[in-house]
């Protein structure tokens, strides 16, 4: 499964707009099964903030679907199967509460996102359960990954458990390859 940035009609008039965000049979006509199970919400008041590069290992792999909901970020999928040609590559695409783009990162990737605005507002569903013992994380600032963050202004802000993320090279994950390497696909749902 590739990496899908997600785009979907908004209809305005002059009271505002509205979208229609997730619909399980659209997405699975454009090939996305996930079965969501768990929503989740953070705010990240200071410009700057990091949260990531994190995933959950199987038995308890979680695909993604991102979008945020005030401000902009700066979002990141990195490849993590080991057998894919594409293994410790990355993508990043910019997601804002304005575009209403969405960003579908399958398991099987690292995800993380970078704050471009104070008071960003990010909202992602996941097709597992948060399990602790098998979350991990790599370092967001691996040279083996060499991300291209949008830092302007100073570095990133971290949760003590982000600045103590290993190395790709010490990361403890094993994520099957599916026979498809890493893309960023666009998906437009009408």
């Amino acid at each position: 499964m590739s990496v899908r940035l997600v785009t979907t009609p908004r209809f305005g008039d002059a009271r505002g707009w509205f979208s229609e965000i997730y619909n399980a049979r659209r997405f699975a006509d454009a090939g996305i099964t996930a079965e969501f199970v768990q929503d989740n919400h953070s705010l990240s008041r200071p410009r700057r903030t990091l949260r990531g590069i994190h995933f959950q290992r199987p038995p308890y792999a979680q695909a993604k679907l991102v979008r945020c909901l005030r401000g902009r970020i700066f979002d990141v999928a990195v490849d993590l199967r080991r057998g894919s040609p594409t293994f410790a590559r990355w993508v990043g695409v910019e997601l804002s509460a304005t575009g209403g783009e969405q960003l579908f990162v399958p398991a099987g990737f690292g995800h993380a996102f970078l704050t471009l605005e104070d008071d960003c507002e990010v909202a992602y569903k996941v097709d597992a359960y948060y399990a602790p013992e098998s979350d991990g994380g790599i370092a967001w600032n691996d040279d083996a990954l060499g991300i291209e963050w949008p830092l302007v202004g100073g570095d990133p802000i971290l949760s003590d458990k982000d600045a103590a993320l290993p190395s790709l090279a010490f990361a403890d994950f094993d994520f099957p390859y599916d026979g498809c390497p890493l893309q960023l696909s666009p998906m437009a749902l009408a």
